[in-house]
């Protein structure tokens, strides 16, 4: 590879003058010579800080002059490549090496065909706490629907929230213009407390209590309380209506709930308690925003320091490890949400993946915006505290430089994000030049990201690589992620989760490498109960068998396995559309979209019209400036013809302030659909 005037031509129209320019392709230059791939020359580019300095179009640039084709085919462009000192040092490649194995690929093989030698090895790396050992890993006996891990095991999964050093610092949040932080040993007092304050309530074992508040690190000892005392979390996220919250607790029966009496959002102050008091909640345990309530309560509610006793002494329930502990929904955009239980067991699949894939250690730093209504809240919580490491809280909004000082400040070594997130701080340049340097990985999952962004994430910390991360709910994880003993590529997966198999399959339930995923139990994560629905009927029903006979359980996402055995997400089966007679997925026209200046993000949906007819393409465009809609739909047309396809053509674009998302950040095309129909077709 060489650089030619050319480049320097290209520099100079980047606003970069011409000396400044030349100085860069004079440093550049040397690396782009010496290596003997294109990934080769990204990498040694990137390690030596060329062009981190100058805005992110010019490190673009270089990265388009290294991977021109990247667009099309993003398995072509490695943005990140692990050095041999930094491979062994993680504990995937430190398990591999235990067991003889040099490729990914086959150590994942033997995770699933011999899994319960798998499961046992990690219970004894994740140090898992038993009050009396397991019998046996996984019993089938009830069949491959219901099997039973870790049989004749007693256990509470809090014991091993707590094998960290006393004095380890567990959490990190705001305190007034700085932050504080709480030990291992304090979190677990606060947790006795508080279980010790829901038995002195009159709350027995089985009983479900609801947490509706902001992630900050009373919300985490009330989780973590209400478990050691046997009871079971109704997670409901604090941003949903009181409708939303009464149907959420409707289905679990739960009469007792905490709050907050208000919160903090985008800088303005929205009433928590009034939306809960409204719900069939009997009582409602109060806590306050500020220094004291600032809402009137009622007689049968109870304020914090009222419900709080000071007895820190408090011994685990023992627990069977099928034994429900968390009671979480999923999206119910159209109709009633499942209501999916986490059992003892679900939190070691969590903490596995964290343990494996995003390498997490001891002392290390998670900071993940998230809430405990929706399951990565609970997840952060054990893939944090079972692998000994500290969890970094912000519980406003992560759309600021402020939340980027707070995470320069608090020295994160694992930040957390949904794609949407990172979008926005690219519009925004929020972001930019801080030192993030102490982030030793990105994590990314909720929604499909996009190649472009994600390269932009990496930038902001130095080209640091991203865990892509997709699974569930109802697996307690992942089913398809990446490692940090692997190429990185932008927005790509690497490999199945270890301990998770799956199976690609086409409209005729044939194995493909483009369709929809299927997962092939058992795998330990998986949910074996809905409390609303058949869980077989929803998972298990009318599934085709792999060729090798296993059973499969059905998911929803659709997948594309590339030529060089990476993965990428095309969305949710739900989301596709037939364009042209062609099938195309919301998320693939949606990546083609990104960046169009002053548009924040785009949602694609398809519209039959009235008396029927071939499906229209519709893109709800979220921006905050009166934009031109026919000079903005000529843009986004000409990128489609460009990646997609010219036979997707757009039949309108719809300018909003915000898209309609769940309380996991997901957009609701489902609710677009219904809104365009009604406000264009009647």
């Amino acid at each position: 590879m060489t650089l030619m005037k050319l480049t320097l031509n290209q520099l100079t129209t980047l606003d970069l003058p011409p000396t400044q320019a030349q100085q860069l392709i004079d440093q550049v230059n040397p690396f782009i010579k010496s290596a003997a791939t294109a990934e080769e020359a990204w990498h040694l580019i990137t390690k030596h800080n060329v062009i981190q300095h100058y805005s992110f179009n010019i490190q673009l640039f270089f990265f388009n002059l290294c991977f021109p084709n990247w667009q099309d085919h993003p398995e072509t462009a490695a943005a990140w490549l692990p050095e041999k000192e930094y491979l062994s040092q993680t504990h995937l490649f430190q398990f591999m090496t235990e067991l003889d194995i040099s490729d990914v690929k086959q150590f994942h093989t033997w995770t699933t065909k011999s899994y319960e030698k798998f499961w046992a090895y990690m219970l004894t790396k994740l140090n898992i706490v038993f009050k009396k050992n397991p019998e046996k890993i996984c019993d089938l006996t009830e069949g491959i629907e219901s099997p039973l891990w870790l049989k004749g095991a007693s256990l509470n999964i809090v014991d091993s929230c707590f094998t960290a050093p006393s004095d380890a610092i567990a959490l990190i949040y705001p305190d007034r213009e700085s932050f504080s932080t709480l030990s291992y040993d304090e979190l677990n007092a606060l947790s006795n407390r508080i279980a010790n304050s829901l038995i002195k309530q009159g709350i027995k074992s089985g009983e479900k209590i609801a947490i509706a508040m902001p992630m900050n690190q009373y919300a985490i000892a009330i989780y973590l309380g209400i478990i050691k005392m046997g009871g079971i979390v109704v997670s409901i996220a604090d941003s949903f209506s009181s409708q939303e919250m009464e149907t959420r607790m409707a289905i679990t029966h739960t009469k007792i709930i905490f709050t907050q009496d208000v919160m903090f959002w985008c800088g303005k102050k929205h009433p928590l308690y009034e939306k809960v008091k409204n719900t069939s909640a009997t009582q409602v345990i109060v806590l306050s925003c500020e220094q004291s309530l600032q809402v009137p309560l009622r007689e049968t509610d109870l304020a914090w320091q009222d419900f709080l006793v000071d007895e820190t002494n408090y011994q685990s329930l023992p627990c069977t490890p099928m034994q429900a502990c968390n009671i979480l929904f999923s999206s119910g955009t159209t109709s009633e949400p499942k209501a999916i239980v986490w059992n003892h067991t679900t939190a070691i699949k969590a903490a596995s993946d964290a343990f494996l894939h995003q390498d997490i250690n001891p002392y290390d730093r998670l900071a993940w915006p998230t809430n405990l209504g929706w399951m990565m809240g609970p997840w952060l919580i054990f893939a944090a505290l079972i692998n000994q490491a500290c969890i970094v809280l912000y519980p406003e909004a992560p759309k600021d430089r402020h939340f980027g000082e707070f995470i320069q400040e608090t020295k994160v070594t694992m930040l957390g994000v949904v794609p949407t997130l990172v979008a926005s701080w690219r519009q925004t340049h929020c972001m930019e030049k801080l030192d993030w340097r102490c982030i030793k990985l990105f994590s990314s999952t909720g929604e499909c990201s996009n190649a472009e962004d994600m390269l932009y994430l990496m930038s902001l910390a130095g080209y640091k690589p991203i865990i892509e991360y997709c699974g569930g709910t109802e697996i307690g994880g992942a089913y398809l992620t990446s490692t940090l003993i692997q190429k990185n590529y932008p927005s790509l997966f690497s490999t199945p989760a270890m301990g998770i198999d799956i199976s690609i399959l086409d409209e005729r339930g044939l194995e493909t490498n483009e369709g929809e995923v299927a997962i092939i139990p058992p795998s330990m994560g998986l949910s074996t109960q809905l409390l609303n629905a058949d869980h077989h009927q929803i998972y298990y029903a009318n599934m085709p068998k792999t060729k090798e006979g296993f059973i499969l359980r059905r998911h929803g996402d659709q997948i594309k396995k590339l030529k060089n055995g990476y993965f990428c997400i095309l969305g949710r089966v739900d989301d596709t559309m037939n364009l042209g007679g062609i099938k195309i997925s919301a998320a693939e026209i949606e990546r083609a979209l990104v960046g169009i200046s002053d548009i924040k993000e785009c949602a694609a949906i398809a519209i039959s019209p009235s008396g029927n007819g071939p499906s229209q393409l519709v893109i709800y465009a979220a921006t905050d400036t009166k934009l031109e809609k026919n000079e903005i739909r000529k843009i986004m047309q000409q990128r489609i013809n460009t990646h997609l396809n010219p036979l997707f053509k757009i039949h309108d674009v719809v300018f909003v302030a915000e898209l309609p998302k769940t309380a996991s950040n997901k957009i609701m095309r489902r609710l677009l659909r219904k809104q365009y129909g009604r406000s264009t077709w009647q």
